[in-house]
């Protein structure tokens, strides 16, 4: 059975449903948490170095061996022979597409990209590398300019959570948040919510987040790296720094739409 929304992204598993979840685990990405709004890791350090290595490696690599094929296919005489050879050129060309992204999305992530919840005006907020997007057709242009970042606002309720899987042989896992048009199944984006996890590891998150949405006490405010009283020293080491707009800091806290629009209104943000 597909997936509801659609265009369905590659590797789909399952839909998630929305509302209170027992299945549930903040693991190590709850940074923090009060009663207005969570803030969740999205990028592990050791993640980060790791396919950081990997995938500068692989791109290095097929950076040299590229140009070193094409040079011998002008040595070969036969047509029959070009084959294979144009074959394996075409897969490295690809390969080197798609790992280049994969380095500069872990390379020029900052304090593990959070992702921000506020359940009493049903917000989200990222500030993120512009490779998030999850997008595979890239104008190459872009690769000019890999620190690009989005900065954005989106609605709880026009996100929708599915698990897809990475075709590897261990079965790792991610949870990605769909964007849908409002009362559509029609996906116009992907935020990424939890990378990588070995299967129902990667349901717990969405499921804390859920509790967390809908006011749930199994969502625990204490379950972060810091704690509910710790909000300053959270926002001085995560937030502080990384481009984050004032306003929306502010609306971090925001206890309800009115307070947010009043937020929106002094710092002249367009509705």
């Amino acid at each position: 059975m597909p997936s509801q929304y659609q265009p369905q992204i590659l590797g789909w598993i399952s839909d998630l449903d929305k509302g209170g979840n027992y299945l549930t685990g903040a693991d190590d990405r709850l940074l923090y948490a009060n009663d207005n709004y969570c803030a969740f890791i999205r990028k592990t350090k050791s993640d980060q170095i790791f396919y950081v290595c990997l995938s500068g490696v692989i791109s290095i690599g097929l950076m040299f061996i590229i140009p070193i094929l094409i040079y011998l296919l002008t040595w070969i005489e036969s047509a029959s022979m070009l084959i294979l050879p144009l074959v394996i050129i075409i897969l490295f060309f690809i390969t080197l597409y798609l790992m280049l992204p994969e380095f500069y999305q872990n390379l020029f992530t900052r304090r593990g990209s959070p992702i921000i919840f506020n359940r009493k005006t049903g917000k989200v907020y990222i500030n993120e590398s512009y490779f998030f997007n999850f997008k595979v057709l890239r104008n190459p242009l872009i690769f000019l300019h890999p620190n690009k970042k989005r900065i954005k606002e989106y609605d709880w309720a026009h996100l929708q959570g599915v698990v897809v899987h990475n075709f590897s042989r261990y079965s790792l896992n991610t949870t990605i948040l769909m964007v849908c048009k409002p009362n559509t199944h029609k996906t116009i984006d992907h935020i990424l919510l939890d990378p990588l996890r070995v299967g129902i590891g990667s349901y717990l998150v969405w499921g804390w987040v859920n509790n967390f949405m809908c006011a749930n006490k199994l969502a625990g405010l204490n379950d972060g790296k810091y704690k509910w009283e710790q909000e300053t020293q959270f926002k001085d080491n995560i937030i502080k720094g990384q481009g984050w707009p004032e306003w929306m800091v502010e609306a971090f806290n925001a206890t309800s739409q009115a307070e947010l629009a009043e937020i929106k209104q002094r710092h002249h943000v367009k509705q």
